[in-house]
């Protein structure tokens, strides 16, 4: 089942840490310098959840599994090239482990290591073509790479091994705004055909995207779907709504030719702090590329 992969760049099924665009301790490690120039930070071990995963590898070092955990524990707190320093050395010993493959290319796209990413996740979907995890990150590394008619059919690869509603919610979404962004405005409404009144979200994140499925249907309008501000670097819940909502709004607007409503809901986007999260990835892109906005 997808869960909150739409949202963040995640371990597979599992919601990792949203993390602050400034530096919120004096052991912050910098972690990557935005497109627009932000510096990018991660967070202490305070709760020592990385120092334990470390602990459980160093007993058994060739345990892939293992190494996937500290990844995720790494990841949690920010750590994002130490999570991909982890895959590395594991993939060492375990090179055609797709999970970690996976793994790898989720910490590479949010460092904005896009091409990079895609390597690691083409591999990946080659190793184990039935993984919908690489299929749906791969799609993200071609969207954000802007080659978004492959980024289709990457999503299209991904939906057609849903498994869920929570799956086939996230991976329409994206195969949707795939196909608008590539000019293919019939397969677009095709990638819509899915999404019946009948089609209920169960990751409550995932609500995010069917409302903006159903806005994309013309079901509800910009005004009933647009969140309030988050309340603070600690709202996290509302900071992923806002980001996820206003980048896929921008978006509408964008590829509808509005760009100067485009522009308005992509800063919104990166205003807050969770620059893991896509939508704040994908507005950064826009704002960084297209000099109309």
């Amino acid at each position: 089942m997808v869960s909150r992969r739409s949202l963040l760049v995640s371990a597979p099924c599992i919601l990792l840490g949203v993390a602050t665009a400034s530096k919120a301790d004096d052991d912050a490690a910098l972690q990557a310098t935005s497109l627009l120039g932000r510096k990018l930070y991660a967070l202490p071990d305070k709760d020592g959840a990385i120092a334990a995963a470390k602990a459980k590898l160093a007993a058994d070092p060739k345990n892939p599994a293992l190494a996937l955990a500290l990844s995720k524990a790494q990841a949690a707190k920010r750590q994002y090239k130490e999570a991909i320093d982890t895959c590395t050395a594991a993939l060492a010993t375990a090179p055609n482990n797709a999970g970690l493959l996976v793994e790898r290319g989720h910490r590479e796209l949010g460092l904005r290591q896009f091409e990079v990413a895609f390597r690691d996740l083409s591999h990946a979907a080659l190793l184990d073509p039935k993984q919908l995890d690489a299929h749906y990150h791969l799609g993200l590394a071609r969207y954000f790479l802007r080659q978004f008619a492959p980024a289709a059919v990457a999503f299209g690869h991904a939906l057609a091994l849903a498994q869920s509603a929570d799956s086939v919610i996230d991976c329409s979404n994206w195969r949707y705004v795939s196909f608008r962004r590539s000019g293919q405005l019939a397969e677009a409404g095709q990638a819509l055909a899915r999404i019946t009144p009948d089609v209920k979200n169960s990751d409550p994140h995932l609500f995010f995207y069917l409302q903006l499925l159903h806005f994309y249907q013309g079901e509800v309008s910009e005004a009933q779907i647009l969140p309030p501000k988050p309340s603070g670097p600690a709202d996290i819940e509302g900071e992923l709504s806002f980001n996820t909502i206003n980048y896929g709004v921008g978006n509408w607007h964008y590829y509808n030719d509005d760009h100067a409503h485009a522009g308005a809901f992509f800063k919104a986007a990166t205003s807050g702090d969770a620059w893991n999260s896509w939508g704040f990835i994908g507005s950064e892109i826009e704002l960084a590329k297209d000099p109309r906005l």
